[in-house]
């Protein structure tokens, strides 16, 4: 996820024994976590629990007795995170306490070797990163104030997808506040958490807006600027993203008071957890594929209305095709960019989870991060600039055919209703005449 920067994530990598281990041998370690911020101050905790995991390990060579005393190889196993990194130095005490009687670390083998691996944001990305979010946050607000004053001039209430443009703005404001400063002096553990959200509510938005932003083109809406007209749309989209919050609280909720919490400890909770990323996926395939097919009717329609363009005079003419020539291309880069939201979305689910189910291996480096936060950030932007209500006037043409385009008419992208003097233009090119 794009807000999960201010994290350290261990894992123990590899296990070693000489002795067998039992199948599905359960280890239980006794893990302390303390911190300080000089070299001579006292130690202070800051986790302590009692933390189970179970063993996956294969002996890689023949059980023959001119193989023994080689090692056991054991599968990674998810080990503890952190929200962030506030103080200078961190102390892990591992401890493998063992009581027969109740069962306690036995048939696990002699532990020779426990290796840690720490997965953390570098200083250059992180430098990369700060200096993004506090650059984009401006610079969003101040075109997201612009394009609502603009929208406040008319003498029409705002439609339906002039209000939903102004609230993906205010969803993109919301995940490029730059909270990340705070984390270098403040111990904020539920930063993760807090990350996760913002992103979530994003995600439900762009979501959301994609679908209207189509339907309030096709020209068989019979029930334009009302989100009631949307809900067998938009409602899976608001279930969905409250499921995801639901699962990203079963673990980040509880991580805020025990760091060593994984939902991916137990057999049932690896089985939920790959079976909720899988359905998510599909999910998204399924969404994007439907968007594709809202497109290509927005495109038809648009084409069928292409006809009349050449009984208009050779300025509206002009002025008509490039403005439906803009309004294709805005759809195609939509589509792009739904497409690309959708792989970063399985990508990082699945890098999320590499370290704890292993068996999948994608690379995901800094740039496709930044790249697609970048993209959401400029989509935002030229969305609300094209949208903006134009105040100018075009030309003194007279009235064209069925189009019924009036001189002095106003001029704008907005594809919804209607303004003082009319629908506006691109409502009118894909509206459906009612004997058809």
């Amino acid at each position: 996820m794009l807000d999960k920067m201010v994290l350290d994530k261990f894992g123990i990598q590899r296990i070693c024994g000489c002795m067998v281990v039992r199948e599905n041998a359960e280890v239980s370690m006794d893990v302390s976590l303390g911190y300080r911020d000089d070299m001579f101050s006292e130690w202070t905790e800051m986790a302590h629990e009692r933390v189970p995991r179970k063993l996956k390990c294969i002996f890689t060579s023949p059980k023959t007795l001119e193989h023994e005393g080689r090692h056991y190889e054991c599968d990674v196993l998810p080990f503890m995170e952190i929200g962030s990194v506030a103080h200078k130095y961190y102390l892990l005490n591992i401890r493998l306490p063992v009581n027969e009687k109740k069962k306690i670390n036995v048939g696990i083998g002699e532990i020779k070797d426990i290796r840690l691996v720490g997965i953390h944001q570098n200083g250059g990305f992180t430098k990369v990163w700060f200096a993004m979010k506090t650059f984009l946050t401006p610079s969003i607000f101040i075109i997201m104030v612009w394009y609502w004053r603009r929208i406040t001039m008319m003498s029409r209430p705002p439609v339906l997808l002039e209000k939903v443009i102004f609230a993906l703005g205010i969803s993109m404001t919301f995940i490029n506040i730059p909270v990340e400063w705070f984390s270098i002096g403040f111990d904020w553990t539920w930063m993760l958490l807090f990350g996760d959200i913002r992103q979530g509510i994003f995600y439900a938005m762009l979501l959301s807006f994609w679908i209207i932003f189509c339907g309030e083109h096709m020209m068989d809406q019979h029930e334009r600027n009302r989100i009631a007209g949307y809900w067998k749309q938009v409602g899976p989209i608001a279930v969905g993203s409250f499921c995801l919050f639901i699962f990203d609280m079963c673990e980040r909720g509880v991580q805020l008071t025990n760091p060593f919490y994984s939902i991916w400890t137990t057999d049932v909770g690896t089985e939920l957890a790959m079976a909720f990323i899988i359905v998510a996926g599909i999910c998204l395939c399924l969404y994007f594929l439907f968007l594709c097919f809202m497109v290509f009717q927005v495109f038809r329609n648009i084409s069928g209305k292409q006809s009349s363009l050449p009984a208009m005079s050779k300025v509206r003419r002009l002025h008509y095709e490039g403005l439906i020539f803009r309004f294709k291309f805005l759809m195609l880069i939509t589509l792009a960019c739904a497409a690309m939201t959708v792989i970063f979305f399985i990508v990082s689910q699945v890098t999320e989870g590499h370290w704890k189910w292993g068996g999948v291996t994608v690379q995901v480096n800094s740039a496709f991060f930044t790249g697609i936060y970048g993209m959401w950030n400029l989509y935002v932007f030229a969305l609300m600039f094209l949208y903006a209500p134009s105040h100018k006037n075009y030309g003194e043409d007279q009235s064209n055919g069925d189009l019924g385009v009036h001189s002095g008419e106003e001029l704008q992208l907005t594809t919804t209703i209607t303004h003082v003097d009319g629908p506006t233009e691109i409502y009118k090119l894909t509206r459906k005449e009612a004997q058809e």
